[in-house]
């Protein structure tokens, strides 16, 4: 049996050319995150990370589930298994059975070939394997950072196979796919060369005049910077009818060495950093980089990036050593000062002068201009194999002239900044640092300090890494506080670094390089002053990340200023866009910006700003309430202060979206607005996420927002307030089945409601009670409270309400054995509630018409209610419900003795309930164990 695996678009498997089912969508998480990592071992906790983003408290039971059906639905041969190794699993294969691996080694034999026909063949067979977007079908945050780096594997593969074809003159074929290829890709200049190559060689010269015209402005609009030298080079070749342009069949001469000063090899490379921990994916970069460059033969260029203290320099400087080797004619260094916090940036000609110095120029041979120095220089570099480290670089123009033109040499660029220029227009590699995982951090601080001092106060050691959040320049800064204070108790150190006004102040070592805030302001004051307001008022947002109409409405700015801002502080590396559209700070940063706010921005402003983006967050979370739950009785908001910009959403998709992205926000905005006694807000926030969080099965987020609209409406002596807190709070102890809280909070909505004369929200406290009554199988009296719940619906004219009252009542006439009653009155709400269409509704009611089905014996028609019901609460998001109704289903089939489904059933809801980490997971297990037993 031959068995091929699909990443290259939908993930799947075949057999002997034939499709397999791989199972539902988390079983090929679990198998795109091993594929991934073929024939090398991947942890479980790394495992269940890439499958979930956030891992449920049962995530290993589940993926041991998931294993064992991949098993058994792909049948395990010599070529493919999955295996347990040390902590993880680890699952092998032949690579060329796997279209991702095989499509790299593809374009591997590709790039090393000599042969032109060869070449092209190669790619064209790599290109062949893709069937759409990598891992098309799925999303965690992990797949979607793999999709985005696989995406940029093929389009730099595209463009090496374009180069070969225009090399072979295939212009007129290939101007449809450059065509609709720059249509995707606006901003890529080497694409818009081969673009206006084949425009020139088509005889549209015009046209190709034209597309130059058309990037150069983009760049400009978008990233303020001309095109690069290169396709300023081809523009002026077009201008000027340049014979090179026709397609050769060799290659031209190189240009002829200028041979100045000594044969001196230089090497003025810094030290290596004494102490260099993790960075392994980065190291990987490099290497592969300069194996590109090896195999291409093309000019390679790496742009190191990330913030101020993130170990940019020492990852070039130690790369570089344990490579020198590979650079035999020499490796070059230079400074270039883009963020010193005493001088301006370094100007190209005088890092050009310390270059052609490293050289051995005489002084007196070096020309006056820097067009002369950069002539000079790639001369002197031509047909060499040296590497070149241009540190700290403020942007790509203070680089540009600095890189050599000679295929041999190799480039390290630094900088706090993103420089798209060197990535689009010279095709350099982009690596950004993020801070150090825990095991990193924990090596750097041990090595400082000393395993038996770091032993001996082990939880002081975890709290300063916590605080040190992985930046290593905090970490080398507190560990050199350590060294030079031997006697002194790090639980101090902690306890100083814990005090948030103090934080950065102790992260200070006595100098300008030491002092992180010192760092930070280095790349703080370059900003513009609109985007260091931005700045300063994201460190006081609430959550943990924010989007553009957070941010707008944060500083009262439209959209577009907005993004222009937020673009300036990404380049910065002063926020990271570490999801499209979401924007977040490293720790360290978030504690300097709010640290800058309180020292700008008055109180007032403060106060302000945080009352808008928390207006943000209330208005539009209200309106996604209602496009998910129409038919839930709404609130009156508050109305939102002047520049508050709510999100726009239309639809329930855009809605659940928009929750699931900030549902970490939602739950800190709830406490900040507390914080600030901004009590109304408080608990019209907390209301706001009932429904939403009950349904996802998030009942500890939801007890605890429910908690604090509590205690602020108390504070404030706000009735409204205070009633839905306690019917938010009656339905999260439901949950986890507290039924002592729940009767109080039950009779305080109750007494409430009734003060205020809400017939609905009276209502909702009475199905409360009947809930409550239910867990104690009073199921008689239960039934007088939600009729009693039908009557106040009534009177206030609340269809939907009245609706759910129909359900409830059928469903405890079939508590109660009165099955055909149950289906009258289920029946009679299942028409109401698609007269108002109201899925969730439609939902609950064929759930009750299941049971009681089900109960009559119609185990037919049980079943086909139950699906019904299953499909209508995955259309809302209702996770919880849909497992419960997954276990009434395999009830269904049990009667009727269909085996197989009932277990099928019982699967699916234990999964989504180890999901939730809910309790009925145990007994769902348990009611599987029972029937293998059996």
């Amino acid at each position: 049996m031959r068995v091929e695996f699909r990443l290259l678009g939908e993930v799947g498997a075949r057999l002997d050319g034939r499709p397999v089912d791989v199972g539902p969508a988390r079983q090929r998480y679990v198998l795109a995150a091993l594929l991934a990592e073929a024939n090398r071992p991947v942890s479980m906790k790394q495992l269940a990370e890439r499958v979930w983003g956030d891992p449920p408290l049962q995530a290993a039971g589940t993926l041991r589930s998931y294993l064992s059906r991949l098993r058994a639905a792909v049948p395990v041969t010599e070529e493919w298994s999955i295996g347990r190794r040390s902590g993880g699993y680890l699952l092998n294969v032949d690579e060329t059975a796997v279209d991702l691996h095989l499509f790299r080694r593809l374009l591997a034999q590709a790039r090393g070939g000599q042969d032109g026909a060869e070449s092209l063949a190669l790619y064209e067979r790599a290109l062949a394997l893709w069937h759409g977007e990598a891992f098309a079908d799925l999303d965690t945050p992990w797949l979607t950072a793999q999709r985005h780096a696989i995406q940029a594997e093929r389009f730099a593969a595209q463009l090496d196979y374009q180069d070969i074809r225009l090399l072979r003159g295939e212009d007129a074929t290939l101007l449809a796919d450059l065509t609709a290829l720059t249509a995707e890709h606006l901003l890529d200049e080497r694409l818009a060369g081969q673009l206006m190559v084949a425009l020139y060689r088509s005889g549209r010269q015009g046209d190709a005049l034209e597309c130059y015209a058309q990037i150069r402005h983009r760049l400009i609009e978008t990233l303020g910077v001309d095109p690069g030298a290169a396709l300023q080079r081809l523009h002026q070749q077009i201008l000027a009818a340049d014979p090179v342009l026709i397609p050769v069949a060799a290659d031209t001469a190189r240009a002829p060495v200028v041979m100045i000063g000594t044969a001196l090899v230089p090497r003025t490379l810094p030290a290596a950093p004494p102490f260099f921990v993790g960075r392994a994916k980065e190291l990987a970069g490099l290497d592969d980089a300069l194996n590109v460059q090896v195999t291409k033969g093309t000019v390679q260029a790496v742009a190191v990036g990330g913030c101020g203290g993130i170990g940019k320099t020492w990852l070039a400087l130690h790369w570089a050593h344990r490579n020198a080797d590979a650079f035999p004619d020499g490796q070059l260094y230079v400074n270039l000062r883009g963020f010193d916090p005493s001088d301006a940036p370094l100007p190209p000609a005088a890092a050009m002068r310390t270059l052609l110095a490293a050289l051995a120029v005489d002084p007196v041979a070096i020309p006056s201009t820097l067009d002369a120095h950069v002539a000079l220089y790639r001369s002197l570099v031509v047909g060499k194999r040296m590497l070149i480290v241009l540190d700290n670089a403020h942007d790509t123009t203070q680089v540009t002239p600095l890189l050599p033109s000679s295929p041999s040499c190799f480039v390290v660029v630094t900088s706090r900044n993103e420089l798209a220029g060197l990535v689009t227009g010279h095709g350099a590699h982009p690596i950004t640092l993020s801070p150090f995982s825990e095991a990193e951090a924990r090596w750097l601080l041990t090595h400082h300090m000393g395993s038996r001092r770091a032993a001996a106060e082990p939880t002081a050691v975890a709290d300063l890494l916590e605080l040190c959040a992985g930046l290593p320049l905090a970490l080398s800064i507190i560990a050199a506080r350590a060294m030079v204070r031997p006697g002194f108790p790090l639980r101090s150190l902690a306890e100083n670094l814990g005090r948030d006004s103090a934080r950065l102040d102790a992260l200070d070592a006595g100098e300008p390089a030491a002092d992180l805030k010192a760092v930070f302001s280095w790349s703080y004051r370059t900003l513009s002053a609109p985007a260091a307001r931005l700045f300063r008022l994201l460190g006081i947002h609430p959550g943990p990340d924010a989007d553009e109409e957070a941010a707008a409405s944060m500083a009262t700015l439209d959209r577009a200023q907005a993004r222009r801002f937020l673009a300036e502080l990404t380049r910065a590396h002063l926020l990271i866009e570490h999801r499209p559209g979401r924007y977040a700070f490293h720790d360290l940063l978030r504690a300097y910006a709010a640290e800058q706010a309180l020292a700008y921005d008055t109180e007032t402003d403060r106060r302000a700003a945080s009352h808008r983006v928390l207006d943000h967050y209330a208005h539009t979370a209200h309106a996604a309430m209602l496009l998910l739950y129409p038919h839930r009785h709404p609130i009156t908001l508050s109305a939102a202060h002047a520049g508050v910009r709510p999100t726009v959403l239309t639809d329930p998709h855009q809605a659940m979206a928009w929750f699931t992205a900030e549902h970490a926000v939602l739950i800190a905005a709830v406490r900040q607005a507390a914080d600030l006694g901004f009590s109304t807000l408080t608990w019209q926030l907390a209301w706001t996420l009932v429904t939403y969080l009950d349904h996802q099965g998030r009942w500890q987020d939801l007890l605890a927002t429910q908690q604090t609209a509590l205690s602020a409406a108390q504070r404030f002596g706000d009735r409204l307030g205070q009633a839905h807190a306690h019917s938010g709070l009656v339905r999260a102890y439901t949950r986890f089945g507290r039924n002592d809280d729940v009767r109080f909070h039950v009779e305080q909505t109750l007494k409430l409601f009734s003060m205020l004369g809400d017939r609905v929200g009276l209502a909702n406290a009475h199905r409360g009670v009947a809930s409550l009554l239910e867990t104690q199988h009073r199921y008689r009296e239960a039934l007088d409270h939600v009729e009693q719940a039908q009557g106040l619906y009534q009177q206030a004219g609340h269809q939907a309400g009245l609706a759910h009252a129909f359900n409830a009542i059928g469903w405890y006439h079939t508590l109660l054995g009165h099955h055909d009653q149950a289906l009258i009155h289920c029946e009679q709400a299942l028409g109401l509630h698609r007269e108002l269409g109201h899925q969730h509704g439609q939902a609950t009611t064929w759930d009750s018409l299941g049971h009681a089905h089900l109960h009559l014996g119609h185990h037919d028609q049980a079943a086909a209610c139950y699906e019904q019901a299953l499909n209508l609460f995955r259309e809302v998001s209702d996770r919880y419900n849909e497992a419960a109704t997954l276990v009434r289903l395999g009830d269904a089939h049990q009667a009727d003795d269909h085996d197989r489904q009932a277990d099928d059933a019982w699967r699916r809801a234990l999964e989504i309930f180890e999901q939730l980490g809910h309790a009925d997971a145990d007994r769902i297990r348990a009611k599987l164990h029972d029937r293998t037993e059996r």
